[in-house]
């Protein structure tokens, strides 16, 4: 066995992390009191791989401090995303429903269409604001543009970040704002994230407030620009989806510099006291690009291979949650809304049931995973895709599978003419489910890789993208 496998295999080994944790006399359960209501900082990385990070099998990299998060607390084996692009999953997650419920998740992502995430529709920030939290978004929006659209009018109390799909990690300034204003301040943008989130921890900790801090970074989302790549930063001169850019080695550093500024985070709520009743999430809006590592799956950002969906997702608090567990739990994006108003003693609002549920009693020491049934479509190469136990329906074009996708994570054997009662149910329920949806628009943007953009994507055919770019010069993300 090569080094390489025994390092993959290690993590996954779910006893490796338990032993840890064990070790330092961590034997708290889900259930047990906790000091009043949990501060919540849910962190998210942008179109980062499964595999990405070094506690889910990454070997050419480090990620200690995400690392300890799993080591405190429960890391999913088989979490997914709403969708294989970013702002369609972050509908799903900020309102803990299916994307295609609302006119913005018809785009995949939001690129041209006047829309947005509308005002009056309950979000985990604003319920969450009901139940006495501050809340503060730092970092990427992307669901829908000032005047009618922001973060300020979808129940955060403060922000500070981007509000487009991407930004250059150093020439930033056009899309950097404090609340609503426009503001320039130099330096790397992952960096500038983290200080500001240090800031909202110490500021909230003073004041003793419980709160949500969405901590939204763009990495390691292109341009692909490390710390110290200014010169990349000018060479590409606002092109900031090129073809033409990137390595191991940039998109190495970036994650690494991600990882610390998620350590100076823990540390601030450390140094503050307040790191056991503090729930911290990390995870990924969607599957990884182009230089990620989606180990052991197929697929990447934009399609429906295991890939493109699959996501590590870690969840830490030592107050209630018994630390280093891993779960084979199917759990999607839209779960954490009723996940964390529960923590918080809150419910979803009844007029906007969430499609997702609540996993605190899953999170239990020994507590068995329970089957789910989820749905996803995606308007480029018409894929449509089912998950229901351990069974997975996946249409890319005219093309359609059934895949076991545990004993078959690489989604190689088609089983639909050896299960064809599986195979039919599937998508029989599909049809359901997404007639109870809105409809696909013409006008809507969706993306896609092609043989012209990726030499293994040869002979794919690109989407139509339908909707105009909004930002001459800059591709839509």
């Amino acid at each position: 066995m090569s080094p390489l496998e025994i390092s993959r295999r290690s993590v996954l080994r779910g006893a490796a992390l338990g032993a840890a944790a064990l070790a330092t006399g961590a034997s708290r359960m889900l259930g047990e009191s906790s000091a009043g209501q949990p501060n919540i900082v849910f962190i998210l990385a942008d179109d980062l791989g499964y595999a990405d990070v070094s506690c889910y099998g990454r070997p050419d990299l480090r990620t200690p401090n995400i690392d300890s998060l799993a080591l405190r607390g429960t890391r999913f084996l088989q979490a997914y995303a709403n969708s294989a692009v970013c702002s369609a999953t972050r509908t799903a997650l900020i309102t803990g429903r299916y994307q295609d419920r609302l006119d913005i998740g018809l785009d995949e992502p939001l690129a041209g269409r006047d829309t947005g995430l509308p005002p009056s529709h309950p979000t985990l920030p604003s319920l969450l604001r009901k139940a006495g939290y501050g809340t503060t978004l730092v970092g990427k929006w992307h669901l829908g543009l000032l005047p009618k659209y922001g973060p300020l009018l979808s129940g955060y109390d403060h922000f500070y970040g981007f509000r487009r799909g991407a930004a250059d990690y150093f020439t930033h300034s056009d899309d950097l704002w404090d609340e609503d204003v426009n503001v320039h301040e130099a330096g790397y943008l992952t960096d500038l994230l983290g200080n500001h989130a240090v800031s909202v921890v110490n500021e909230y900790a003073k004041a003793g407030q419980p709160f949500l801090l969405s901590l939204h970074f763009n990495a390691p989302h292109w341009p692909w620009e490390g710390p110290g790549d200014e010169a990349e930063s000018k060479r590409i001169a606002g092109r900031i989806h090129t073809f033409d850019s990137g390595s191991q080695k940039t998109y190495q550093r970036m994650i690494e510099d991600l990882d610390l500024q998620v350590g100076r985070v823990l540390e601030a709520l450390h140094a503050n006291g307040i790191a056991d009743n503090t729930i911290v999430i990390f995870t990924s809006d969607n599957g990884g690009e182009r230089f990620a590592d989606t180990w052991p799956f197929t697929g990447r950002k934009t399609e429906f291979l295991e890939g493109g969906l699959r996501i590590p997702a870690i969840i830490s608090w030592p107050a209630r949650i018994a630390m280093g567990q891993t779960t084979n739990q199917v759990a999607i994006s839209m779960d954490w809304l009723p996940t964390l108003l529960a923590a918080a003693g809150t419910t979803p609002d009844p007029a906007y049931p969430s499609d997702g549920i609540n996993l605190l009693p899953l999170l239990a020491a020994g507590a068995s995973p329970v089957p789910r049934k989820l749905m996803w479509r995606y308007k480029a190469n018409a894929q449509h895709a089912v998950r229901d136990g351990d069974m997975k329906y996946l249409k890319i074009l005219d093309n359609t599978f059934l895949f076991h996708v545990v004993d078959d994570p690489m989604e190689r054997a088609n089983l639909k003419n050896r299960m064809p009662e599986v195979y039919s149910r599937l998508k029989a329920e599909w049809d359901a489910w997404n007639a109870t949806m809105l409809p696909e628009l013409d006008a809507s943007y969706t993306d896609s890789f092609s043989g012209a953009d990726l030499a293994d994507h040869i002979g794919t055919p690109k989407a139509s993208q339908k909707a105009d770019n909004p930002h001459p010069g800059v591709t839509p993300p």
